[in-house]
């Protein structure tokens, strides 16, 4: 387990990262949790008192991660970008089991379930967190169509929400 103190950053420009609220890893943390590793792992713990599971940590090279720390988390801590947040974090080697009601639904439409399957695990277990943490019955529904219109059109899961963000402000 590692215990630090960081501070909430957040992306200006940064591709598919851009807006995104996070925190580093450094390189001599990431190696405690996990030596000699260079590519994405889950980590479990704490965001102050907030516990977290399943969360995954993005290379940022030279063996430095970040994690993300999106708008669930931040409510739930009551701090954005610029305040310091007390993190505890371990290994979880907890497997995400993909969303059954998403795979169901995927299986409906073969280009969509198609590209899918091709996506590296890490890629595919994006959308289980995004899915599952939906509040009501419409929301998690609604999600599963997003996603399922996204990977018709050959999107990663950054790509979807993006969309879906641009949606929104296009709303007003």
């Amino acid at each position: 387990m590692v215990a630090f103190n960081a501070i909430l950053k957040k992306f200006g420009q940064q591709g598919e990262k851009t807006g995104w609220t996070y925190i580093d890893v450094t390189v001599d943390m990431a190696q405690q949790l996990m030596p000699g590793n260079k590519r994405s792992f889950r980590v479990k713990g704490k965001l102050d008192a907030h516990k977290i599971a399943g969360v995954a940590t993005i290379p940022m090279g030279e063996g430095a991660f970040i994690i993300a720390v999106n708008a669930t988390m931040r409510k739930a801590i009551k701090k954005r970008q610029g305040e310091i947040v007390k993190v505890c974090l371990e290994l979880d080697k907890q497997e995400v089991e993909p969303s059954a009601d998403l795979i169901a639904c995927l299986k409906e439409e073969p280009n969509a379930y198609k590209h899918f399957q091709g996506l590296p695990k890490s890629h595919q277990n994006y959308f289980t967190p995004w899915i599952e943490s939906a509040k009501t019955p419409n929301t998690k529904a609604k999600r599963i169509a997003q996603a399922i219109n996204g990977l018709e059109k050959g999107a990663q899961f950054g790509e979807v929400i993006r969309e879906i963000k641009r949606q929104k402000e296009a709303l007003g």
